[in-house]
């Protein structure tokens, strides 16, 4: 179902799939992560809100329409065509910025990639669904 050249579903299907990616990367990988960071499970729980659970489900969704958006722009509708536009996205703006936090943070190199490695998976689910879907 397109609207204003965005399939519609196709956003929402790469939401909800790169979203339960998230939540099965960050549950798999929930001890080294604590350790990257340097907090313990209780830390985690003693500062839980469900704000960083909306602002995740923002942030998915809109880089679902950005990648929907430059996929229509420029007729790379297919899953190819999303890996050719998703995988820069993600190297010049994900992991350039998020490296360079990362540096002045003081995080372990081990943070970067678990976070790094949970974005490019977000970033390629996408792709694949909205190129499947919309493609």
């Amino acid at each position: 179902m397109a609207f204003g050249n965005i399939d519609w579903i196709a956003l929402v299907a790469a939401f909800v799939a790169s979203y339960a990616f998230s939540a099965g990367y960050y549950i798999t990988l929930a001890k080294p992560w604590m350790a990257a960071i340097g907090k313990t499970e209780a830390e985690i729980k003693a500062g839980a809100s469900p704000v960083a659970y909306v602002v995740a489900i923002v942030g998915h969704v809109l880089i679902a329409y950005m990648l929907s958006v430059l996929m229509v722009t420029l007729d790379a509708g297919s899953v190819a065509g999303g890996f050719s536009i998703a995988l820069p996205m993600w190297l010049a703006f994900v992991v350039s910025t998020m490296t360079i936090n990362h540096r002045f943070q003081k995080s372990s190199w081990a943070h970067t990639i678990i976070d790094g490695g949970h974005w490019l998976g977000v970033f390629a689910i996408q792709a694949v669904v909205i190129g499947l879907v919309a493609g």
